[in-house]
């Protein structure tokens, strides 16, 4: 590993002016290629304190061992530079979208004697005319099947052309009309170039034209009775407007746009572009990237647009390109695109409307190719393996940890706090093995004693499962499916049925220790786990941390984390676990003080369900009357017994408000109805909006 102080420049050789620099390692490979508006100012971040620097840029500058510069005269020759340097150098600290050459576009090659139509990858050539990307490749002859009965453009191969030319007879298409058979000089050269220019027009977007024409020729046909003739030309106009409607239209102004969206975490990003022609939606594809270096969503997006238009000219680059988030600084990105298209070019975050609706499409596209890329990635099974056993190595674990168990702490300010625990087992999720806790310790916001609290419930459970049969009754976790007051707590299980058995059938909870537990925080949550496990006699099960920030590794009793390599599958899978801790937790939190904002006084009523609940408030109208009930009247209602009306009575005198609310502005007492479909009175229960004091970000 370098130093970079050793191959740090002296300020006053790095110039102040716009450039292009390269990081080289010590065996002169280009590792990194990046540009500046200051090239002195940029470099000066690179060479400060280690530890100041993002986990990625600290690994690319203690790779290199040397940087030189390339100065130039403006931004966009900055962006031109770094993008021709990029491609040909392939640095691996780059940013580098994958699958970009796997889309296969419709090409016409404009550039022949008898232009062709036919399916193309790969690099662009000069002269041949480009439409899509599109997904698929039978989704283009699908398109030209439909058009060739309009546009009977040749489609043959070189070698089927000049076999047909020796022998003097078509191929079938010639036959059944499907192509103009220039091979055997039914159509002129000048003719067949023209039908081809026609074909190209249609694909662009230009198709009104043509309807127009071939439907004056219909009714032509027919008026003067030939009906032949105007029976071809109806099914021209229909395969024409099925070829159409095989594209819906999305934005009503005809418009010609690019739209760009991304989905990224800490680790990957995912890119969507939708190219919008003529209003329609004419082709998509998608790029994966790992995010080798510390990025924004704006250098993403610039690094996209390099990757599209770097090698485009004129109409290939349209009028408008929107995006999620613009490059910083957008005028020099902006000026290169206007240059490669030849005229002006509107880079743009859409607002509102239609163009604002289609990037919402976009992104989702975009943030489903990520989990499907991530999905793929986690459900190899060579790849698991490979992500245990990194995880075991970095941990120095004896064995991989084919059971992790991952926990979460998540409040809203202090309320409402809750944990949650994930199971994964050989490296896949066993969703059947979640379970939810509420903390009942203490009160308030404070996550390293919530986490010890947590731990030490779960384990207890574990060891009291090792010395009886039977489940386990604590008096510490929340009760669970409705279970009345008092009776045996236990840690929530989401309503999941499943999982470990006892031999009467029930579910076992906390019957199986994991290999390793990992807690979402830093080492004092680590810390506070390893304590809770000596607390209960337990050291054969390890303990890390994954702090969200810079995605490091802690480890109890240790100064120093343990930082994984970006690539890292261990990593990777780590932060799978911890991330499904995080959504498991925050999605509970969000429930529980859902429900808390709707409870009533009814809500506090041992036994008493909704069907009951919701016959009071239908027979009294509200809360308020129900409490001025006697118990006598409370039984008059179906299902209500006089135990169960006294105990009605009792609980609702408890929650009686202290005192007449009153209007502070005029004195007046106030005495409305409260009228309750759920059991609760509007003007007792909480609030459904937190007061100003009282929001915040829910962890």
């Amino acid at each position: 590993m370098a130093d970079p102080s050793s191959y740090r420049p002296r300020p006053g050789e790095i110039p102040d002016s716009p450039g292009v620099y390269r990081f080289r390692d010590e065996h002169r490979r280009v590792i990194y290629v990046g540009k500046a508006k200051s090239l002195r100012q940029r470099l000066a971040n690179y060479f400060q304190d280690l530890t100041n620097l993002h986990p990625r840029t600290r690994s690319m500058v203690t790779t290199a061992a040397s940087v030189e510069w390339t100065v130039v005269s403006t931004e966009v020759e900055a962006l031109q530079l770094e993008y021709s340097w990029i491609k040909e150098y392939d640095p691996r600290f780059n940013v580098k979208y994958r699958d970009d050459k796997s889309y296969p576009y419709l090409a016409v090659t404009m550039n022949e004697e008898f232009p062709r139509v036919q399916v193309m990858r790969g690099h662009k050539r000069k002269g041949v005319r480009y439409f899509g990307p599109y997904a698929h490749a039978w989704a283009i002859r699908d398109t030209v099947d439909l058009l060739l009965r309009v546009f009977p453009v040749r489609t043959c191969s070189a070698g089927v052309f000049k076999n047909a030319e020796r022998t003097g007879r078509p191929c079938l298409l010639g036959y059944i009309g499907k192509c103009s058979a220039p091979c055997v000089g039914r159509i002129s050269p000048e003719d067949h170039y023209e039908l081809a220019e026609e074909f190209c027009d249609f694909m662009a977007g230009r198709t009104g034209t043509y309807l127009r024409r071939l439907e004056k020729q219909m009714a032509e046909a027919s008026d003067e009775m030939e009906y032949e003739r105007a029976a071809r030309l109806r099914d021209d106009v229909g395969a024409l407007k099925k070829a159409m409607e095989k594209n819906a239209v999305v934005l009503a102004d005809a418009t010609d746009a690019d739209l760009i969206a991304v989905a990224e975490d800490e680790l990957e990003a995912a890119v969507q572009i939708f190219h919008v022609r003529g209003g329609r939606v004419r082709g998509q594809r998608g790029w994966v990237t790992d995010k080798v270096e510390e990025i924004t969503t704006g250098a993403l997006v610039e690094h996209a647009l390099q990757q599209l238009y770097g090698e485009e000219t004129g109409d290939s680059v349209p009028k408008e390109v929107l995006v999620p988030a613009l490059p910083d600084p957008v005028e020099p990105v902006q000026e290169w695109l206007t240059v490669r298209r030849g005229a002006n070019v509107s880079l743009r975050i859409p607002q509102r409307g239609d163009k604002k609706a289609l990037m919402e499409t976009v992104q989702r596209n975009a943030q489903q190719a990520l989990v499907l890329h991530k999905t793929k990635r986690a459900s190899d099974l060579t790849t698991r393996s490979r992500a245990l056993e990194e995880i075991a190595d970095a941990l120095d674990l004896d064995s991989a940890p084919l059971r992790i168990e991952c926990y979460d702490i998540s409040h809203l300010q202090g309320d409402d706090v809750v944990a949650s625990m994930v199971v994964f087992e050989d490296g896949l999720q066993r969703k059947n093995e979640y379970r939810r806790f509420q903390i009942k310790g203490f009160a308030g916001q404070d996550d390293v004693r919530s986490m010890h609290e947590v731990i030490t419930r779960r384990f207890r459970r574990y060891l009291a499962e090792k010395e009886k049969s039977g489940e386990w009754a604590g008096a510490e976790d929340t009760p669970v499916n409705g279970s009345p007051a008092g009776a045996p707590l236990a840690a929530e299980d989401d309503g999941v049925v499943g999982g470990p058995k006892d031999d009467d059938g029930r579910p076992r909870k906390f019957a199986y220790p994991p290999q390793l537990v990992v807690v979402d925080g830093g080492r004092p949550q680590v810390a506070a786990a390893r304590r809770a496990l000596d607390e209960l006699g337990i050291d054969d099960i390890a303990v890390c941390g994954l702090a969200k920030r810079l995605e490091e590794v802690w480890v109890p009793g240790e100064e120093d984390p343990v930082v994984l390599p970006r690539s890292s599958e261990g990593l990777y899978l780590l932060q799978r676990v911890r991330d499904e801790a995080h959504r498991f937790a925050i999605t509970y939190q969000r429930a529980k003080r859902a429900k808390r904002l709707r409870s009533g006084p009814l809500d506090e009523v041992p036994g008493l369900g909704e069907t009951r609940k919701q016959a009071l408030i239908k027979h009294f109208g509200s809360v308020k009357r129900l409490r001025a009930a006697t118990i006598e009247q409370i039984q008059e209602v179906p299902g209500i017994g006089r135990k169960t009306a006294e105990t009605i009575a009792v609980a609702l005198a408890r929650s009686a408000p202290a005192a007449p609310a009153v209007n502070t502005a005029t004195g007046e007492i106030i005495d409305e109805e409260e009228p309750d479909t759920t059991g609760g009175s509007s003007g007792e229960s909480v609030s459904a909006g937190l007061p100003d004091d009282r929001r915040g970000q829910e962890t």
